[in-house]
């Protein structure tokens, strides 16, 4: 009989001769999926209660199993848990120190289960806190661009399409676009967790069991809305998996956008902010330089994020039903996004709410008049002229200006009439910057109402869902 000890497997009773070192140490996950080592120890708690209620272990093993997990879970909480590579997983590592510790009825744990059941119930485990942890980062984000953004209503900067100056924005308005992208992102981290409401406990390997399993009780005692509905798809399936994965991967692209921001307003062609000395770094040759580190390496690990996604998409794309051992390769990616996304949402939130705003530069580059030639069209299209005629008499008009080195407001009536004769008064009296501001007052604008309406609703959002989190931690 296989021993479960020393370098004995769990699963060792068909097998006569030992496995090769090198496959060991190629074969073992005990590295990484330590991290679900309290997920297992909850579901084995559950797991144990349903056998003891159905009648498949006595109350004194129930007792001497509960008793036993706890030491297990103080061990492991003290750093001092032998973690034994040639266990090969948390799972086995677990169970063996359960033997070592209570004896004959640490054998009884594993009744009506598999590892292939137990992965995929510690998974969904972990999927759910990690799931929830990201959202929260999500809005606590939010939240400081939203606060800075309440610092600067009445701050404008040039607007840019193509990285090329394009037309007057607030600060405000520019942040809040942020605040929306994020709220998408800490959407989808909810709305993945409803997918994560049925367990996979007591699909066995992969066609369940025939021993008296209660798996409702099990599945309500973790948490649970019920019991998966397929075996096979509950061991195979990497679904919710995948789309952690993604739903990082796409907040990591809004992030490195808001990064790539920081950085370049951070430079001196730009100088709009500059980073605290927190955020920063120097040079170790030139020591007047002050580096944007922070975001750039936010930047740089949103890749990172991005080819998890890819490399677990790859795995599971080829597997037949059900199990398979490529799908050992989850947890790596899954592990390194979850750790990343975090430690980049909080960098990321001290060095906005860190920043310093040079509100007079921006003002500088947001007054070039060349960035409200779209108003000057719109003056023509209200005196009923065509807007392509209009366009095209305002780009004549831009190019005059350009040629001629002049500035657009210096442009008289009759100066404008000779492009256009509808033009209804001179440029100095139809182009002013907070005029062009205050006309966008369309929902989604940049009048000073509008930005203004448009935090507080964010604000009462983030508030509520910030409160929805605080009642689920509860």
């Amino acid at each position: 009989m296989s021993k479960e000890t020393g370098n004995k497997k769990l699963w060792g009773g068909r097998f006569e001769g030992s496995t090769n070192p090198t496959v060991e140490r190629f074969s073992a996950s005990i590295h990484f999926d330590r991290a679900l080592a309290r997920y297992d120890l909850r579901v084995s708690r559950a797991h144990a209660r349903m056998l003891e209620a159905q009648g498949l272990i006595a109350t004194s093993d129930l007792s001497a199993l509960l008793d036993g997990l706890d030491s297990v879970e103080r061990e492991i909480e003290a750093g001092t848990f032998p973690f034994d590579a040639t266990l090969e997983d948390v799972h086995m590592n677990i169970e063996a120190r359960l033997r070592d510790t209570i004896g004959e009825p640490a054998g009884r744990l594993h009744t009506g289960r598999s590892r292939n059941d137990q992965v995929a119930t510690d998974l969904a485990l972990y999927l759910r806190d990690t799931a929830r942890a990201g959202e929260r980062g999500l809005h606590e984000l939010r939240q400081v661009l939203l606060a800075r953004a309440g610092e600067h209503l009445d701050t404008v900067l040039p607007g840019y399409t193509h990285l090329q100056r394009a037309q007057p924005v607030r600060l405000a308005h520019h942040w809040h676009a942020y605040v929306e992208m994020l709220g998408r992102d800490a959407a989808r981290f909810r709305d993945l967790r409803a997918r994560l409401t049925l367990s996979p406990l007591g699909s066995g390997a992969l066609a369940g069991s025939t021993l008296p399993l209660d798996r409702e009780a099990a599945a309500s005692a973790l948490g649970f809305e019920g019991a998966s509905r397929n075996s096979l798809d509950a061991v195979a399936s990497r679904d919710v998996a995948l789309e952690f994965l993604a739903a990082a991967a796409i907040a990591m692209v809004h992030l490195s956008r808001l990064s790539e921001e920081l950085v370049l307003w951070s430079t001196a062609e730009f100088g709009f902010i500059e980073l605290a000395d927190a955020y920063s770094t120097g040079s170790s040759l030139m020591p007047q330089k002050k580096n944007p580190d922070v975001p750039e390496l936010v930047r740089g690990k949103s890749g990172r994020v991005i080819g998890n996604l890819v490399a677990l998409l790859t795995v599971v794309k080829g597997l037949p039903l059900t199990y398979n051992r490529d799908l050992q390769e989850d947890k790596e990616p899954l592990f390194d996004t979850a750790a990343t996304l975090c430690d980049c949402l909080e960098v990321t939130a001290g060095a906005v709410a860190t920043l310093r705003v040079d509100v007079a530069k921006m003002r500088v580059g947001a007054e070039d008049p060349m960035l409200l030639a779209t108003d000057l069209a719109e003056v023509l299209v209200r005196e009923g002229v065509p807007f392509r005629e209009a366009h095209e008499a305002v780009g004549q008009v831009v190019r005059h200006c350009i040629d001629k080195r002049l500035d657009l407001r210096e442009l008289s009536r009759e100066d404008l009439a000779a492009f256009h004769a509808s033009f209804p008064g001179p440029a100095a009296e139809l182009l002013d910057l907070d005029s062009s501001l205050e006309a966008r007052s369309l929902t989604g604008g940049t009048a000073r109402e509008t930005v203004s309406a448009a935090l507080g609703e964010a604000g009462a959002a983030i508030g509520n869902a910030l409160a929805a989190l605080d009642a689920e931690d509860a």
